[in-house]
């Protein structure tokens, strides 16, 4: 049985990351894959009691160091139970973030550094690399309106300064800059625009994926 790809779904607040999460797993079942969508940090039990803490209990105070600690071991389980499993069945994985989030969010936004986090990183990962990384750029002016507009804004990083998101995004810009598994996409538009550039991006790196059915037809009917 041939291995499945991993792609995930990156950027900063309010770029609209879980709705084209979802709408990828949507295109692929339509080309014939089989495919497992989850988020990070979460998609184990115990990763999401870590995110639970590390998001929402904002009671409990959580230094930086220890916030890259606790997302990097709900990432080694998220690995070694849902994706290295489910690729090595054949199903495709499309992740609602992964370590690039840890880079940007930690490394530049809270100033870690990438070059700190790097090998904490691997050991957590076993060396697993993204085959595609769709990292979604906003300005953030834009992400925060959406998420007032939408009710949201309460969590941890959702609620840190403009200067935390700026480094952010500068983060995902620079990485996507210097990473051949990254594509940087615009998320201005519409869902359904935002959801063109990216099914252009997935169809040109997986050919595999336009097919003659149902995932070219999306195609054309969104086009």
């Amino acid at each position: 049985m041939a291995r499945g790809r991993f792609i995930v779904v990156e950027g900063g607040e309010g770029t609209g990351k879980t709705t084209q999460a979802e709408r990828l797993r949507a295109f692929l079942r339509a080309a014939g894959l089989e495919v497992v969508v989850a988020r990070e940090p979460g998609g184990t039990p115990v990763g999401e009691r870590i995110r639970e803490l590390v998001l929402h209990r904002g009671d409990v105070a959580v230094p930086p160091e220890t916030e890259l600690l606790l997302i990097l071991a709900a990432r080694s389980a998220f690995v070694r139970c849902v994706v290295e499993p489910a690729l090595a069945g054949g199903s495709w994985v499309v992740s609602d973030r992964f370590e690039m989030s840890t880079f940007a969010y930690q490394g530049y936004g809270s100033e870690i550094g990438v070059e700190r986090i790097a090998p904490l990183n691997a050991y957590a990962t076993a060396g697993l690399v993204p085959d595609l990384c769709i990292v979604l750029d906003l300005p953030i002016e834009e992400g925060m309106a959406r998420q007032r507009r939408q009710g949201k804004g309460g969590d941890r990083f959702e609620s840190a300064s403009a200067d935390f998101h700026r480094r952010v995004r500068q983060g995902y810009v620079e990485m996507s800059a210097n990473q051949g598994n990254a594509v940087l996409v615009s998320a201005c538009g519409s869902p359904d625009e935002v959801e063109m550039r990216i099914l252009g991006e997935v169809v040109a790196r997986f050919p595999e994926t336009s097919g003659s059915g149902g995932a070219g037809s999306m195609m054309r009917r969104r086009a």
